[in-house]
């Protein structure tokens, strides 16, 4: 054990000029919770609260600051990342094992936020778009990004927030047309419609896992935890905001027809230099997309790389191979929404259940062997 009586590393610490800042890690968290998710979850968290909705996401958010803080605790248990923890409870056979299915789950992460971008290009600018040709361009960027290491990565996250935040006052033209008259009255829903939609709005916050693996790159982790709360705080406002704005804006016969309500509402912007906003706004979103991408990657290549004792720069081009073949077989919408569904449903259990099960069951262990 440590001298704290923590627990063991099982892999080496990470040197320090690989590391990142404690504050930067709030931005490699809001990065991955930005995502496709923010064009069209208003409709799906509608369908059971109506426009009490924006209460599901306010209620969804605060619960991920318990996850956050359990993950944490996982990772100064064992003094590294959730990989020394499975290995460190069930051993080096069973652990592994369990660990390979991170390595399957960002692949398929990775795949889904890119043919996600890929429905919405071809839908909204270029029909005719290839999604070979799209996705192989992009995880060509993405796999080049990897090879700079996590501190590159990092700061692809930390552009990919701060470069397209000015889309953020945008959404100030919907307000104009708004009639927040259509959010009264407020609480007319059940507690249980409430949680079920929170339910769905927890879908769209996945992507604070990767705390779980990027731990022990953060220069004194114990600092960076009132930042990640922050950012989490951050990301909560903005998607409730987003959902307040888009029920004032969209009554609620016209959003359970609107897939991606967010981009309809960039309709109505007009600017004196620019005619279709909208476009700029996807554009913008590709940037925006880029660290999710990225970062599912170097899980997955990192995870191989600890497993197999494969180089990450070689791990990563297979990665990226098997993502490109996945966004080629669900190039159609129908099957694009079942592997949404799948990877919402997998990413939900892996936070709710499998990350609470996983301290406690190490809590346990722990007093057993002081015993």
């Amino acid at each position: 054990m440590n001298k704290e009586g923590r627990g063991v590393m099982i892999q080496g610490p990470v040197q320090e000029r690989l590391q990142i800042s404690p504050f930067m890690a709030a931005y490699v968290i809001i990065s991955m919770q930005i995502g496709i998710g923010v064009l069209g979850f208003q409709r799906i968290i509608a369908k059971d609260a109506g426009t009490d909705a924006w209460i599901s996401v306010i209620g969804a958010g605060l619960t991920i600051h318990i996850i956050v803080w359990i993950m944490y605790k996982i990772c100064e248990t064992v003094n590294g990342d959730v990989l020394d923890a499975n290995v460190y409870l069930f051993g080096k056979i069973i652990g592994n094992s369990i660990n390979t299915l991170f390595i399957f789950y960002y692949t398929v992460t990775c795949a889904a936020v890119l043919g996600g971008l890929f429905e919405i290009i071809r839908t909204w600018m270029f029909q005719s778009l290839s999604s070979f040709w799209f996705a192989a361009v992009y995880l060509l960027l993405g796999i080049y990004i990897v090879y700079g290491g996590f501190r590159t990565v990092a700061g692809i996250s930390f552009f990919g927030l701060v470069i397209p935040f000015y889309l953020l006052f945008s959404f100030g033209f919907a307000l104009q047309y708004g009639d927040f008259t259509n959010l009264l009255p407020i609480f007319d829903h059940s507690f249980i419609q409430l949680v079920k939609s929170g339910y769905h709005m927890s879908l769209s916050y996945l992507g604070y896992g990767i705390l779980l693996f990027f731990y022990p790159f953060i220069k004194k982790p114990e600092q960076s935890k009132k930042f990640v709360h922050i950012g989490l705080l951050a990301t909560t406002f903005i998607y409730a905001a987003l959902a307040v704005i888009t029920f004032a804006y969209f009554p609620l016969g016209l959003l359970e027809k609107s897939i991606w309500a967010t981009l309809e509402m960039w309709k109505i912007v007009r600017l004196p230099i620019l005619e279709r906003f909208e476009y700029l706004g996807i554009a913008n979103w590709a940037l925006i997309l880029l660290p999710n991408i990225a970062l599912s990657l170097w899980v997955a290549s990192r995870v191989t790389k600890r497993i197999f004792h494969i180089s990450q720069k070689k791990s990563v081009i297979f990665i990226a191979l098997a993502c490109l073949i996945i966004v080629v077989l669900i190039s159609t919408r129908e099957r694009l929404n079942v592997l949404f569904d799948y990877t919402a449903l997998v990413g939900f259990a892996l936070a709710y259940v499998y990350t609470p099960l996983l301290y406690f069951s190490l809590l346990i262990k722990k007093k057993v062997k002081a015993k």
